[in-house]
């Protein structure tokens, strides 16, 4: 294999690409020689280039955020909601940034390297919770006129359960997700530039420089500018993750093309023609899937309701949008920019597998050795940008929504009812420096996580998901019932601790619970929401829900808005056909012969029900929308 691809690979002692026994043998080894100056005089220019160019571009987006930014943070609207003055174009371009991050980069593209497409289910099928924060979610939070998701938990279930669901977002935001997000960029930054070799730091070492590095330029970005600054750099990030996102699968399907004697055509002829089974994405028991075709409709369906519904660090984007209309635009545009993102968070995966053959180890090798073997050194520099750029999203947005819960729905209500904006603003900094030094201690120490950060995050993320997905839904939908604050508060307390017993805690009795993580998500989710049901009719609450219609921004919904929803879902099935036994997954050839068959009865299916949507649907959904919040009095514009 090595000659094979050694025109696209660098001498072995600079590339990580080797043996197996050998690359065990460097992973156990945790001290590295020190490097001498004669060594790295032939890589200086590329040293330096990478440098630069890196330096360069975040050096650009920091400036341009600052000077779009400049003068408009005085107040807590323009700090946390960017004065509800986000257009489409950024909400869409700050949604893609803080939606992907290194977690996929490197964690899906492993997945895909050592199993299929099955994967798929998590980005594709994601766009049906943003198409119902954009259609039926949004309108509710921008009629409401509220900040944050836990403020009206609190209108709905009372100040008890706000703050006990703030507390509760805090503590993953804090505990789970940033730490997660800053170990997982470290790791994939530390083995794409083998740090440990041009360093001599043991992987210990290694870490913790990278960690707090990352952590600290990232804290500067969220805590000096607000969400305006961070939607900003976002956008300009979001720009240069596509270029390198979508450049790395052309480079990888060069280089494949070159080892298999042709060029990109006999690449991918190559792909589509062996190992076929790795381009299946209905899971169906196979050993290679990563995830069952049935939890799409289970616990990842409840999981879409939680993520683009309900969870702060994605919403805030849409709360600070400048209209009803610019919010959906943006919200939808960032549906087909998830669609992009199986090709550079997937694909890349499957090329590493033709190319370097299934010895990787471990599998979140797959990505940055790609990026060793095939991407020119010129964009070195740029790829690091944006490396740094998806982790500087993530980790920016849950520091600054953390911050933005602290202050509006914990430290004014209970400690100083009477602050004005400028305090808010100056106790919301001082948390998230706060929160910053706390994640850059835990964040190394994920290194013992047995199971590895993907799953710790997917199964710690259910502690918080499903509560808040039911009280939601109730709060939203179903505002007749009477649901009590004893009732939610009592259902939060129930959910933590069986979660916990379904999950961990049986496991001390030598038992354990053998249906997937993500149907234990859909089962709680229901007899959750039949508790609170059952409870409100027994016992309502002695106070009827009132919901307060106090919209500051424009409430007139986007004309195409059910087109374009339709057009997603259409989109997501279509892929399904693609990536299944009669498309490339088939066994015999690129297609099964039965394949143009299937995928004009889907196409025909799908332009009806796009038709239906937009000729139908469209208008009573706005008839729907004005009479709810009033907006038949104002003007289209």
């Amino acid at each position: 294999m090595a000659n094979a691809i050694e025109l696209h690979i660098r001498p072995s002692e600079q590339n990580p690409i080797v043996t197996q026994p050998e690359k065990r043998s460097q992973i156990s080894n945790l001290s590295h020689p020190l490097p001498t100056t004669l060594q790295f005089l032939p890589l200086l220019p590329t040293i330096m280039l990478t440098i630069v160019t890196c330096l360069a571009f975040m050096g650009f987006v920091a400036w341009y955020s600052w000077r779009k930014t400049r003068g408009q943070l005085s107040s807590a609207g323009g700090y946390f909601l960017a004065g509800n003055g986000l257009t489409g174009l950024f909400i869409g371009g700050s949604l893609l940034l803080t939606n992907i991050s290194t977690e996929q980069l490197i964690g899906q593209n492993g997945l895909t390297y050592a199993g299929n497409m099955t994967a798929l289910a998590w980005e594709v099928w994601a766009v049906r919770g943003i198409i119902l924060l954009a259609v039926l979610f949004l309108p509710m939070y921008l009629g409401g006129a509220f900040a944050t998701m836990p403020t009206f938990l609190k209108s709905r279930y009372g100040e008890g359960t706000g703050r006990l669901v703030s507390s509760l977002l805090m503590f993953g935001y804090i505990f789970i997700w940033s730490p997660s997000v800053l170990y997982s960029g470290t790791l994939a930054l530390m083995k794409a530039l083998d740090f440990q070799g041009m360093t001599g730091l043991t992987q210990t070492q290694s870490i913790w420089v990278i960690t707090w590095t990352i952590g600290i330029i990232g804290s500067i970005y969220a805590i000096s500018g607000g969400l305006r600054a961070v939607a900003i750099s976002d956008t300009l990030n979001g720009i240069g993750l596509l270029v390198i996102g979508c450049l790395l699968p052309i480079f990888g399907l060069m280089a494949l093309g070159k080892k298999l004697g042709g060029g990109m055509g006999t690449a991918f002829n190559g792909i589509t023609t062996t190992h076929t089974e790795k381009l299946n994405a209905i899971g169906t028991g196979h050993e290679l899937d990563a995830i069952p075709i049935s939890a799409v409709f289970t616990g990842l369906m409840v999981m879409a309701v939680f993520y683009w519904g309900t969870n702060q660090f994605i919403i805030q984007r849409a709360l600070g949008a400048a209209s009803l209309k610019e919010g959906q635009k943006g919200l939808l545009l960032s549906g087909f920019f998830k669609m992009l993102i199986p090709f550079m968070a997937m694909f890349p995966g499957l090329i590493a597998f033709h190319l370097f053959g299934p010895d990787l180890t471990p599998n979140d090798m797959a990505y940055p050795a790609l990026i060793e073997a095939t991407l020119p050194k010129p964009l070195l520099g740029l790829f690091i940008a944006v490396m740094l750029g998806a982790v500087f999203s993530t980790f920016n947005s849950l520091l600054n929504s953390s911050a933005t819960m602290f202050a509006i729905d914990l430290y004014k209500p209970i400690f100083n009812p009477e602050a004005d904006d400028k305090r808010l603003i100056n106790v919301s900094k001082i948390f998230a420096v706060i929160t910053a030094i706390v994640t850059l201690f835990l964040a190394p120490n994920l290194v013992h996580a047995s199971d590895g950060v993907f799953i710790f995050v997917s199964k710690f993320a259910g502690f918080i998901a499903i509560p808040i997905a039911v009280l939601v839904l109730l709060g939203l939908f179903a505002k007749n019932l009477r649901i009590p604050p004893k009732a939610a508060q009592t259902v939060i307390v129930f959910h933590i601790a069986t979660y916990y017993v379904l999950v961990w805690g049986l496991n001390a009795f030598g038992l354990s619970v053998t249906i997937h993580f993500m149907h234990v998500f859909s089962i709680l989710f229901v007899i959750e929401a039949s508790t609170l049901i059952v409870w409100s009719k027994i016992s309502p609450h002695t106070e009827g829900f009132k919901y307060v219609h106090a919209p500051k921004v424009e409430m007139i919904p986007w004309k195409y808005s059910m087109l374009v929803s339709a057009m997603l879902l259409s989109c997501a099935t279509l892929t399904y056909v693609f990536f299944s036994p009669v498309g490339f997954a088939y066994a015999e050839g690129i297609v099964a012969p039965s394949f143009p068959i299937y995928l004009g009865i889907a196409f025909a299916l799908c332009l009806a029900f796009c038709l239906w949507a937009h000729q139908w649907l469209q208008p009573r959904y706005e008839g729907y929308v004005s009479r709810k919040y009033d907006t038949a009095s104002m003007n289209r514009g």
